[in-house]
């Protein structure tokens, strides 16, 4: 929302300093980043709980992100479809979650954690991640 906020304020000092495309250009700049940066760009988020009995049952790995994270962003992106295919926890929405990741990293929140089969990986490669997932959907 603060992104949407200030490119705004830079539309409106733009258009009003007589440059209405440079504002309306600026506008959606920030619009598209506050877009990217959203928790919209991600798959709905479930509690770490839910996430590891589910993760428990079907297999699929578990994603500990936060809005914001460029590495989260980026493994979001270069899933594409298949992320849908993974359990997003957001640390900043579930505190069990943000303990989870400071288990598994020694003390810090460094995202995107991903748990597959109990064991954790930070930050780890988007195409690894895409080879862990279960064939059956």
């Amino acid at each position: 929302m603060l992104l949407v906020v200030v490119g705004v304020v830079v539309a409106a000092v733009r258009i009003a300093a007589g440059s209405p495309v440079a504002g309306g250009i600026a506008l959606l700049a920030f619009v598209l980043l506050a877009g990217l940066y959203s928790p919209l760009a991600f798959p709905r988020s479930i509690g770490a709980v839910e996430a590891q009995r589910r993760s428990a049952v079907d297999g699929r790995p578990i994603v500990y992100w936060r809005p914001g994270c460029k590495y989260c962003l980026r493994l979001r992106i270069r899933l594409g479809r298949d992320a849908r295919r993974l359990h997003w926890v957001n640390i900043w929405r579930d505190p069990a979650g943000a303990a989870a990741v400071r288990a598994a990293t020694g003390g810090d929140e460094t995202v995107p954690t991903v748990v597959l089969a109990g064991r954790p990986y930070i930050n780890p490669d988007p195409g690894w991640v895409r080879e862990q997932l279960p064939q059956s959907t």
